[in-house]
Protein backbone atom coordinates (compact mmCIF):
# COMPACT_ATOMS: atom_id res chain seq x y z
CA UNK A 1 0.00 0.00 0.00
CA UNK A 2 2.80 2.37 0.97
CA UNK A 3 4.67 1.54 -2.28
CA UNK A 4 1.61 2.44 -4.38
CA UNK A 5 1.07 5.72 -2.52
CA UNK A 6 4.73 6.60 -3.03
CA UNK A 7 4.45 5.91 -6.78
CA UNK A 8 1.30 8.04 -7.02
CA UNK A 9 3.03 10.98 -5.34
CA UNK A 10 6.06 10.72 -7.63
CA UNK A 11 3.86 10.45 -10.74
CA UNK A 12 1.92 13.53 -9.59
CA UNK A 13 5.18 15.48 -9.23
CA UNK A 14 6.29 14.42 -12.73
CA UNK A 15 2.88 15.41 -14.11
CA UNK A 16 3.08 18.89 -12.50
CA UNK A 17 6.63 19.41 -13.81
CA UNK A 18 5.51 18.34 -17.29
CA UNK A 19 2.57 20.80 -17.27
CA UNK A 20 4.88 23.64 -16.12
CA UNK A 21 7.44 22.72 -18.80
CA UNK A 22 4.76 22.70 -21.53
CA UNK A 23 3.50 26.08 -20.31
CA UNK A 24 6.96 27.65 -20.72
CA UNK A 25 7.53 25.98 -24.09
CA UNK A 26 4.25 27.23 -25.55
CA UNK A 27 4.26 30.65 -23.83
CA UNK A 28 7.22 32.00 -25.79
CA UNK A 29 9.85 30.74 -28.25
CA UNK A 30 13.43 30.05 -27.24
CA UNK A 31 15.83 32.85 -28.16
CA UNK A 32 18.08 32.11 -31.10
CA UNK A 33 21.70 33.26 -31.26
CA UNK A 34 23.46 35.15 -34.02
CA UNK A 35 24.58 31.98 -35.78
CA UNK A 36 21.01 30.65 -36.01
CA UNK A 37 18.83 33.66 -36.88
CA UNK A 38 21.38 35.93 -38.54
CA UNK A 39 22.42 39.41 -37.47
CA UNK A 40 25.68 41.25 -37.06
CA UNK A 41 28.88 40.89 -35.08
CA UNK A 42 31.11 43.87 -34.27
CA UNK A 43 34.48 43.99 -32.53
CA UNK A 44 35.14 47.41 -30.99
CA UNK A 45 38.32 48.91 -29.61
CA UNK A 46 37.99 51.31 -26.68
CA UNK A 47 40.38 54.26 -26.83
CA UNK A 48 41.47 53.96 -23.19
CA UNK A 49 44.43 56.29 -23.82
CA UNK A 50 41.97 59.14 -24.35
CA UNK A 51 40.65 58.60 -20.83
CA UNK A 52 44.16 58.51 -19.37
CA UNK A 53 44.98 61.79 -21.18
CA UNK A 54 41.86 63.39 -19.67
CA UNK A 55 42.74 62.01 -16.22
CA UNK A 56 46.20 63.60 -16.48
CA UNK A 57 44.64 66.94 -17.53
CA UNK A 58 42.40 66.85 -14.45
CA UNK A 59 45.34 65.74 -12.30
CA UNK A 60 47.34 68.78 -13.46
CA UNK A 61 44.55 71.09 -12.26
CA UNK A 62 44.20 69.22 -8.95
CA UNK A 63 47.95 69.37 -8.27
CA UNK A 64 48.06 73.10 -9.02
CA UNK A 65 45.20 73.66 -6.52
CA UNK A 66 46.85 71.49 -3.84
CA UNK A 67 50.20 73.25 -4.11
CA UNK A 68 48.62 76.72 -4.19
CA UNK A 69 46.68 75.94 -0.99
CA UNK A 70 49.98 74.94 0.62
CA UNK A 71 51.65 78.25 -0.30
CA UNK A 72 53.64 76.92 -3.29
CA UNK A 73 53.12 78.95 -6.46
CA UNK A 74 52.97 77.00 -9.74
CA UNK A 75 54.41 78.52 -12.89
CA UNK A 76 52.98 75.83 -15.17
CA UNK A 77 51.09 72.54 -14.76
CA UNK A 78 51.11 70.70 -18.06
CA UNK A 79 49.76 67.25 -18.97
CA UNK A 80 51.91 65.41 -21.53
CA UNK A 81 49.47 63.02 -23.19
CA UNK A 82 49.55 59.60 -21.52
CA UNK A 83 53.07 60.08 -20.13
CA UNK A 84 52.21 62.16 -17.06
CA UNK A 85 52.17 65.73 -15.73
CA UNK A 86 55.06 68.20 -15.57
CA UNK A 87 54.82 70.81 -12.79
CA UNK A 88 57.13 73.84 -12.96
CA UNK A 89 57.31 75.86 -9.75
CA UNK A 90 57.88 79.59 -9.49
CA UNK A 91 60.38 78.89 -6.70
CA UNK A 92 62.51 75.79 -7.53
CA UNK A 93 63.84 75.65 -3.95
CA UNK A 94 60.42 74.37 -2.86
CA UNK A 95 60.63 71.23 -5.04
CA UNK A 96 61.30 68.91 -2.12
CA UNK A 97 58.44 70.35 -0.07
CA UNK A 98 56.04 70.05 -3.03
CA UNK A 99 57.18 66.48 -3.66
CA UNK A 100 56.42 65.46 -0.05
CA UNK A 101 53.02 67.19 -0.07
CA UNK A 102 51.92 65.41 -3.25
CA UNK A 103 53.07 62.01 -2.02
CA UNK A 104 51.02 62.46 1.16
CA UNK A 105 47.95 63.90 -0.58
CA UNK A 106 47.63 61.39 -3.42
CA UNK A 107 48.67 57.73 -2.88
CA UNK A 108 47.88 56.69 -6.47
CA UNK A 109 50.66 58.76 -8.06
CA UNK A 110 54.43 58.53 -8.35
CA UNK A 111 56.22 61.89 -7.98
CA UNK A 112 59.84 62.54 -8.99
CA UNK A 113 62.01 65.52 -9.81
CA UNK A 114 63.10 65.91 -13.42
CA UNK A 115 65.12 68.81 -14.94
CA UNK A 116 64.22 71.19 -12.12
CA UNK A 117 60.51 70.33 -12.28
CA UNK A 118 58.13 67.77 -10.78
CA UNK A 119 57.14 64.83 -12.94
CA UNK A 120 53.94 63.08 -11.84
CA UNK A 121 52.38 59.91 -13.22
CA UNK A 122 49.82 57.38 -12.06
CA UNK A 123 51.09 54.14 -10.54
CA UNK A 124 50.87 51.10 -12.82
CA UNK A 125 48.05 49.51 -10.82
CA UNK A 126 46.05 52.75 -11.00
CA UNK A 127 46.47 52.94 -14.80
CA UNK A 128 45.33 49.33 -15.06
CA UNK A 129 42.34 50.14 -12.86
CA UNK A 130 41.40 53.16 -15.03
CA UNK A 131 41.58 51.07 -18.20
CA UNK A 132 39.54 48.27 -16.64
CA UNK A 133 36.83 50.62 -15.37
CA UNK A 134 36.67 52.39 -18.73
CA UNK A 135 36.03 49.15 -20.65
CA UNK A 136 33.48 47.97 -18.05
CA UNK A 137 31.65 51.30 -18.24
CA UNK A 138 31.69 51.15 -22.05
CA UNK A 139 30.14 47.66 -21.95
CA UNK A 140 27.40 48.85 -19.59
CA UNK A 141 26.66 51.92 -21.73
CA UNK A 142 26.52 49.82 -24.91
CA UNK A 143 24.16 47.36 -23.20
CA UNK A 144 21.85 50.24 -22.19
CA UNK A 145 21.88 51.65 -25.72
CA UNK A 146 21.14 48.32 -27.34
CA UNK A 147 18.31 47.66 -24.88
CA UNK A 148 16.83 51.05 -25.81
CA UNK A 149 17.35 50.27 -29.51
CA UNK A 150 15.11 47.22 -29.07
CA UNK A 151 17.50 44.51 -30.25
CA UNK A 152 16.58 41.23 -28.62
CA UNK A 153 19.16 39.22 -26.77
CA UNK A 154 22.45 40.95 -27.57
CA UNK A 155 25.71 39.36 -26.54
CA UNK A 156 28.21 41.93 -25.24
CA UNK A 157 31.49 40.58 -23.93
CA UNK A 158 34.98 41.81 -23.25
CA UNK A 159 37.82 40.62 -25.51
CA UNK A 160 41.28 41.11 -24.09
CA UNK A 161 42.33 44.36 -22.44
CA UNK A 162 40.54 47.01 -24.49
CA UNK A 163 38.21 45.28 -26.96
CA UNK A 164 34.50 44.52 -26.85
CA UNK A 165 32.56 41.95 -28.87
CA UNK A 166 28.97 42.95 -29.69
CA UNK A 167 26.66 40.39 -31.29
CA UNK A 168 23.20 41.54 -32.36
CA UNK A 169 20.93 38.68 -33.48
CA UNK A 170 18.11 39.60 -35.84
CA UNK A 171 19.30 43.15 -36.66
CA UNK A 172 17.75 44.28 -39.94
CA UNK A 173 19.49 47.66 -40.20
CA UNK A 174 23.26 47.18 -39.58
CA UNK A 175 24.20 50.79 -40.44
CA UNK A 176 21.77 52.23 -37.91
CA UNK A 177 22.98 49.78 -35.25
CA UNK A 178 26.62 50.78 -35.93
CA UNK A 179 25.74 54.48 -35.64
CA UNK A 180 24.12 53.93 -32.24
CA UNK A 181 26.90 51.68 -30.94
CA UNK A 182 29.86 53.76 -32.13
CA UNK A 183 28.65 57.21 -31.15
CA UNK A 184 30.40 58.64 -28.10
CA UNK A 185 27.43 60.97 -27.40
CA UNK A 186 29.30 63.39 -25.14
CA UNK A 187 26.83 66.22 -24.58
CA UNK A 188 28.09 69.61 -23.37
CA UNK A 189 26.51 73.05 -23.21
CA UNK A 190 29.04 75.88 -23.55
CA UNK A 191 29.00 79.65 -23.73
CA UNK A 192 29.58 81.09 -27.22
CA UNK A 193 32.25 83.83 -27.35
CA UNK A 194 32.29 84.54 -31.10
CA UNK A 195 31.20 83.04 -34.46
CA UNK A 196 32.11 83.14 -38.15
CA UNK A 197 31.19 81.28 -41.33
CA UNK A 198 34.65 79.73 -41.68
CA UNK A 199 37.47 78.76 -39.36
CA UNK A 200 39.91 81.03 -41.18
CA UNK A 201 37.58 84.02 -40.80
CA UNK A 202 37.28 83.33 -37.07
CA UNK A 203 41.06 83.03 -36.61
CA UNK A 204 41.63 86.33 -38.45
CA UNK A 205 39.73 88.09 -35.67
CA UNK A 206 42.42 86.97 -33.22
CA UNK A 207 45.84 87.61 -34.81
CA UNK A 208 47.57 87.00 -31.47
CA UNK A 209 45.77 83.71 -30.90
CA UNK A 210 42.38 82.89 -29.44
CA UNK A 211 41.78 83.85 -25.79
CA UNK A 212 42.97 81.45 -23.11
CA UNK A 213 40.32 79.00 -21.95
CA UNK A 214 38.53 78.95 -25.32
CA UNK A 215 38.41 76.61 -28.30
CA UNK A 216 37.08 76.60 -31.85
CA UNK A 217 34.32 74.09 -32.70
CA UNK A 218 32.68 73.26 -36.00
CA UNK A 219 28.92 73.60 -36.37
CA UNK A 220 26.60 71.30 -38.29
CA UNK A 221 25.54 72.26 -41.80
CA UNK A 222 22.09 73.85 -41.88
CA UNK A 223 19.74 74.93 -44.64
CA UNK A 224 18.75 78.60 -44.44
CA UNK A 225 16.63 79.99 -47.30
CA UNK A 226 17.62 77.10 -49.52
CA UNK A 227 21.35 77.55 -48.91
CA UNK A 228 23.58 75.26 -46.91
CA UNK A 229 25.47 77.23 -44.26
CA UNK A 230 27.94 76.11 -41.65
CA UNK A 231 29.04 78.26 -38.70
CA UNK A 232 32.23 78.00 -36.68
CA UNK A 233 32.14 78.83 -33.00
CA UNK A 234 34.64 80.16 -30.50
CA UNK A 235 33.38 78.77 -27.19
CA UNK A 236 34.58 78.58 -23.60
CA UNK A 237 36.32 75.28 -22.93
CA UNK A 238 34.69 74.80 -19.54
CA UNK A 239 31.13 73.51 -20.11
CA UNK A 240 28.21 74.93 -18.16
CA UNK A 241 26.68 71.45 -17.88
CA UNK A 242 27.53 68.01 -19.30
CA UNK A 243 25.59 64.90 -20.32
CA UNK A 244 25.99 63.27 -16.93
CA UNK A 245 23.48 65.85 -15.62
CA UNK A 246 20.88 64.60 -18.10
CA UNK A 247 17.76 62.94 -16.66
CA UNK A 248 15.83 62.17 -19.86
CA UNK A 249 15.86 62.75 -23.62
CA UNK A 250 12.99 62.26 -26.08
CA UNK A 251 12.53 62.76 -29.82
CA UNK A 252 10.08 65.57 -30.62
CA UNK A 253 9.22 68.25 -33.22
CA UNK A 254 10.64 71.79 -33.06
CA UNK A 255 8.78 75.04 -33.83
CA UNK A 256 9.68 74.65 -37.53
CA UNK A 257 7.98 71.27 -37.65
CA UNK A 258 11.31 69.43 -37.91
CA UNK A 259 12.53 66.49 -35.78
CA UNK A 260 14.44 67.54 -32.65
CA UNK A 261 15.37 66.17 -29.22
CA UNK A 262 14.06 67.54 -25.94
CA UNK A 263 16.22 66.94 -22.89
CA UNK A 264 15.51 67.23 -19.18
CA UNK A 265 18.15 67.90 -16.53
CA UNK A 266 18.67 66.58 -13.03
CA UNK A 267 18.04 68.96 -10.12
CA UNK A 268 21.79 69.65 -9.87
CA UNK A 269 22.01 70.32 -13.60
CA UNK A 270 18.92 72.52 -13.56
CA UNK A 271 20.35 74.68 -10.75
CA UNK A 272 23.69 75.15 -12.55
CA UNK A 273 22.02 75.80 -15.91
CA UNK A 274 19.53 78.25 -14.42
CA UNK A 275 22.25 80.20 -12.61
CA UNK A 276 24.39 80.42 -15.77
CA UNK A 277 21.62 81.37 -18.22
CA UNK A 278 20.30 84.08 -15.88
CA UNK A 279 23.63 85.90 -16.49
CA UNK A 280 23.66 85.20 -20.24
CA UNK A 281 20.46 86.78 -21.52
CA UNK A 282 21.10 88.01 -25.08
CA UNK A 283 24.12 85.73 -25.51
CA UNK A 284 24.30 82.41 -27.38
CA UNK A 285 24.67 78.91 -25.95
CA UNK A 286 26.35 76.15 -27.92
CA UNK A 287 24.77 72.72 -27.59
CA UNK A 288 27.78 70.50 -28.32
CA UNK A 289 27.60 66.82 -29.13
CA UNK A 290 30.87 64.95 -29.62
CA UNK A 291 32.78 68.23 -30.13
CA UNK A 292 30.36 69.44 -32.80
CA UNK A 293 27.92 72.32 -32.26
CA UNK A 294 24.42 71.03 -33.05
CA UNK A 295 22.70 74.36 -32.42
CA UNK A 296 23.44 77.69 -30.76
CA UNK A 297 20.26 79.40 -29.58
CA UNK A 298 20.16 82.90 -28.08
CA UNK A 299 19.23 82.96 -24.38
CA UNK A 300 16.01 84.98 -24.11
CA UNK A 301 15.30 84.23 -20.45
CA UNK A 302 16.51 82.07 -17.57
CA UNK A 303 16.50 78.38 -18.55
CA UNK A 304 16.67 75.66 -15.90
CA UNK A 305 15.20 72.17 -16.13
CA UNK A 306 15.04 71.46 -19.87
CA UNK A 307 16.26 72.34 -23.35
CA UNK A 308 16.07 71.30 -26.98
CA UNK A 309 18.64 70.06 -29.51
CA UNK A 310 17.72 71.06 -33.06
CA UNK A 311 19.46 70.30 -36.33
CA UNK A 312 18.92 68.85 -39.76
CA UNK A 313 17.68 65.53 -38.33
CA UNK A 314 15.46 62.88 -39.82
CA UNK A 315 12.87 61.34 -37.46
CA UNK A 316 15.05 58.22 -37.14
CA UNK A 317 18.19 60.26 -36.37
CA UNK A 318 16.35 62.23 -33.68
CA UNK A 319 15.07 58.99 -32.13
CA UNK A 320 18.57 57.45 -32.19
CA UNK A 321 20.13 60.58 -30.66
CA UNK A 322 17.57 60.44 -27.85
CA UNK A 323 18.51 56.78 -27.28
CA UNK A 324 22.25 57.45 -26.93
CA UNK A 325 21.66 60.47 -24.70
CA UNK A 326 19.35 58.51 -22.39
CA UNK A 327 21.80 55.60 -22.21
CA UNK A 328 24.68 57.96 -21.42
CA UNK A 329 27.92 58.90 -23.11
CA UNK A 330 30.62 56.34 -23.68
CA UNK A 331 33.55 56.96 -21.32
CA UNK A 332 35.93 56.89 -24.29
CA UNK A 333 35.70 56.82 -28.09
CA UNK A 334 35.25 53.36 -29.62
CA UNK A 335 36.40 52.25 -33.06
CA UNK A 336 35.09 49.38 -35.14
CA UNK A 337 37.90 46.90 -35.83
CA UNK A 338 35.89 44.07 -37.37
CA UNK A 339 32.31 43.62 -38.46
CA UNK A 340 30.40 40.83 -40.13
CA UNK A 341 26.78 40.32 -41.10
CA UNK A 342 25.34 36.80 -41.00
CA UNK A 343 22.27 36.15 -43.12
CA UNK A 344 19.31 34.15 -41.74
CA UNK A 345 19.73 31.61 -44.56
CA UNK A 346 22.98 30.36 -43.04
CA UNK A 347 21.24 30.05 -39.68
CA UNK A 348 18.35 28.12 -41.25
CA UNK A 349 20.74 25.66 -42.87
CA UNK A 350 22.59 25.23 -39.56
CA UNK A 351 19.35 24.49 -37.70
CA UNK A 352 18.23 21.95 -40.31
CA UNK A 353 21.56 20.11 -40.22
CA UNK A 354 21.84 20.04 -36.46
CA UNK A 355 18.20 18.96 -36.01
CA UNK A 356 18.84 16.07 -38.41
CA UNK A 357 21.98 15.18 -36.46
CA UNK A 358 20.00 15.29 -33.20
CA UNK A 359 17.23 13.06 -34.56
CA UNK A 360 19.79 10.60 -35.95
CA UNK A 361 21.60 10.51 -32.58
CA UNK A 362 18.33 9.93 -30.73
CA UNK A 363 17.29 7.08 -33.05
CA UNK A 364 20.67 5.34 -32.89
CA UNK A 365 20.84 5.69 -29.09
CA UNK A 366 17.26 4.38 -28.83
CA UNK A 367 18.00 1.33 -30.98
CA UNK A 368 21.12 0.54 -28.96
CA UNK A 369 19.37 0.91 -25.58
CA UNK A 370 16.40 -1.28 -26.54
CA UNK A 371 18.73 -3.92 -28.07
CA UNK A 372 21.03 -3.91 -25.04
CA UNK A 373 18.54 -3.49 -22.17
CA UNK A 374 15.15 -4.52 -23.56
CA UNK A 375 12.22 -3.13 -21.48
CA UNK A 376 14.42 -0.96 -19.27
CA UNK A 377 16.11 0.39 -22.42
CA UNK A 378 12.68 1.49 -23.69
CA UNK A 379 12.03 3.17 -20.32
CA UNK A 380 15.32 5.08 -20.67
CA UNK A 381 14.12 6.43 -24.04
CA UNK A 382 10.92 7.71 -22.39
CA UNK A 383 13.10 9.35 -19.70
CA UNK A 384 15.21 10.86 -22.48
CA UNK A 385 12.10 12.42 -24.02
CA UNK A 386 11.28 14.06 -20.69
CA UNK A 387 14.92 15.16 -20.40
CA UNK A 388 14.63 17.06 -23.68
CA UNK A 389 11.25 18.53 -22.66
CA UNK A 390 12.54 19.84 -19.32
CA UNK A 391 15.78 21.12 -20.90
CA UNK A 392 13.91 23.14 -23.52
CA UNK A 393 11.53 24.56 -20.90
CA UNK A 394 14.45 25.52 -18.63
CA UNK A 395 16.16 27.36 -21.50
CA UNK A 396 12.99 29.38 -22.15
CA UNK A 397 12.42 30.08 -18.43
CA UNK A 398 16.04 31.14 -17.83
CA UNK A 399 16.17 33.22 -21.04
CA UNK A 400 19.08 31.18 -22.41
CA UNK A 401 20.10 31.89 -26.00
CA UNK A 402 20.25 28.86 -28.26
CA UNK A 403 23.36 28.87 -30.45
CA UNK A 404 24.82 26.32 -32.84
CA UNK A 405 27.30 25.10 -30.19
CA UNK A 406 24.33 25.10 -27.81
CA UNK A 407 22.56 22.56 -30.04
CA UNK A 408 25.77 20.52 -29.95
CA UNK A 409 25.54 20.71 -26.15
CA UNK A 410 21.97 19.35 -26.29
CA UNK A 411 23.06 16.46 -28.52
CA UNK A 412 25.96 15.75 -26.17
CA UNK A 413 23.46 15.80 -23.30
CA UNK A 414 21.55 12.94 -24.97
CA UNK A 415 24.63 10.76 -24.73
CA UNK A 416 25.33 11.87 -21.14
CA UNK A 417 21.75 11.20 -20.00
CA UNK A 418 21.82 7.71 -21.52
CA UNK A 419 25.29 7.12 -20.06
CA UNK A 420 23.83 7.59 -16.55
CA UNK A 421 21.15 5.00 -17.35
CA UNK A 422 23.78 2.58 -18.66
CA UNK A 423 25.66 2.81 -15.34
CA UNK A 424 22.44 2.15 -13.39
CA UNK A 425 21.35 -0.77 -15.57
CA UNK A 426 24.75 -2.43 -15.42
CA UNK A 427 24.70 -2.17 -11.61
CA UNK A 428 21.24 -3.76 -11.56
CA UNK A 429 22.45 -6.58 -13.82
CA UNK A 430 25.35 -7.21 -11.43
CA UNK A 431 22.87 -7.58 -8.55
CA UNK A 432 20.70 -9.92 -10.60
CA UNK A 433 23.73 -12.11 -11.36
CA UNK A 434 24.26 -12.42 -7.59
CA UNK A 435 20.82 -14.06 -7.38
CA UNK A 436 18.82 -11.12 -5.99
CA UNK A 437 15.18 -10.59 -6.91
CA UNK A 438 14.37 -7.96 -9.54
CA UNK A 439 12.89 -5.51 -7.01
CA UNK A 440 15.90 -5.76 -4.64
CA UNK A 441 18.33 -5.56 -7.59
CA UNK A 442 16.67 -2.33 -8.80
CA UNK A 443 16.96 -0.71 -5.35
CA UNK A 444 20.59 -1.76 -4.91
CA UNK A 445 21.54 -0.86 -8.48
CA UNK A 446 20.29 2.71 -8.12
CA UNK A 447 22.02 3.12 -4.74
CA UNK A 448 25.36 1.83 -6.01
CA UNK A 449 25.21 3.86 -9.23
CA UNK A 450 24.63 7.18 -7.41
CA UNK A 451 28.28 7.94 -6.51
CA UNK A 452 29.63 7.24 -10.00
CA UNK A 453 26.92 9.30 -11.71
CA UNK A 454 27.20 12.20 -9.26
CA UNK A 455 31.00 12.42 -9.60
CA UNK A 456 30.84 12.35 -13.41
CA UNK A 457 28.12 15.01 -13.61
CA UNK A 458 29.82 17.34 -11.10
CA UNK A 459 33.08 17.31 -13.10
CA UNK A 460 31.04 18.13 -16.23
CA UNK A 461 29.34 21.01 -14.41
CA UNK A 462 32.72 22.40 -13.31
CA UNK A 463 34.00 22.31 -16.91
CA UNK A 464 30.77 23.96 -18.13
CA UNK A 465 31.07 26.69 -15.47
CA UNK A 466 34.65 27.49 -16.55
CA UNK A 467 33.56 27.67 -20.21
CA UNK A 468 30.66 29.97 -19.32
CA UNK A 469 32.81 32.20 -17.12
CA UNK A 470 35.72 32.69 -19.50
CA UNK A 471 34.22 31.90 -22.90
CA UNK A 472 32.45 34.31 -25.23
CA UNK A 473 29.38 34.12 -27.46
CA UNK A 474 29.03 30.59 -28.88
CA UNK A 475 31.07 29.00 -26.07
CA UNK A 476 28.69 30.47 -23.51
CA UNK A 477 25.77 28.95 -25.44
CA UNK A 478 27.43 25.52 -25.35
CA UNK A 479 28.24 25.85 -21.64
CA UNK A 480 24.69 26.98 -20.80
CA UNK A 481 22.93 24.05 -22.50
CA UNK A 482 25.53 21.59 -21.20
CA UNK A 483 25.20 22.72 -17.56
CA UNK A 484 21.38 22.89 -17.59
CA UNK A 485 21.21 19.53 -19.41
CA UNK A 486 23.60 17.95 -16.90
CA UNK A 487 21.47 19.00 -13.91
CA UNK A 488 18.28 17.79 -15.62
CA UNK A 489 19.88 14.49 -16.65
CA UNK A 490 20.70 13.76 -12.98
CA UNK A 491 16.99 14.23 -12.19
CA UNK A 492 15.70 12.16 -15.13
CA UNK A 493 18.24 9.34 -14.66
CA UNK A 494 18.00 8.93 -10.88
CA UNK A 495 14.43 10.01 -10.20
CA UNK A 496 12.24 9.82 -13.29
CA UNK A 497 13.75 6.58 -14.64
CA UNK A 498 13.42 5.04 -11.17
CA UNK A 499 9.73 5.97 -10.99
CA UNK A 500 8.96 4.38 -14.39
CA UNK A 501 11.00 1.24 -13.60
CA UNK A 502 9.21 0.90 -10.24
CA UNK A 503 5.88 1.41 -11.99
CA UNK A 504 6.49 -1.20 -14.72
CA UNK A 505 8.97 -3.63 -13.16
CA UNK A 506 8.99 -2.93 -9.42
CA UNK A 507 6.16 -5.29 -8.49
CA UNK A 508 7.76 -8.30 -10.20
CA UNK A 509 10.23 -10.70 -8.62
CA UNK A 510 11.72 -11.77 -11.95
CA UNK A 511 11.17 -10.83 -15.61
CA UNK A 512 13.14 -12.27 -18.51
CA UNK A 513 13.41 -9.17 -20.69
CA UNK A 514 13.57 -6.57 -17.90
CA UNK A 515 17.29 -5.82 -18.44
Amino acid sequence: MKFKENIKFKLSLIFILTVVALYFIFSKPVKLGLDLQGGMSITLQVDVNKVIELKYQNLAKDIENILTKNGIKVLEAKAEGTKGVVITLLDPTKLEKALNILREENPVIDVNTQNGALFVKFKEWEIKKIKDQTVKQAIETLRNRIDEFGTLNPNIARKGEDRILVELPGVVDPERAKAIIGRTAQLEIKEVVDTAFSKEELLKKYPNGIPEGTEILEGVEQKIQGKKIKEWYLVKKEPIITGDMLKDARATIDNRGKPAVNFELTSEGADKFGEATAKMIGKRLAIVLDNKVMSAPVVRSRISASGQITGDFTSEEAADLAIVLRAGALPAPVYILEESVIGPTLGKESIEKTVKAGIAALILVGIFMIWRYAISGFISIIALFFNGLFLWAAMVALDVTLTLPGIAGIILNIGMAVDANVIIFERIKEELRKGMTLRVAIEEGFKRAWDAIFDAQVTTLIAAFVLFQFGTGPLKGFAATLSIGTIISIFTALYLTKVFIDLILGGKKQLKYAF
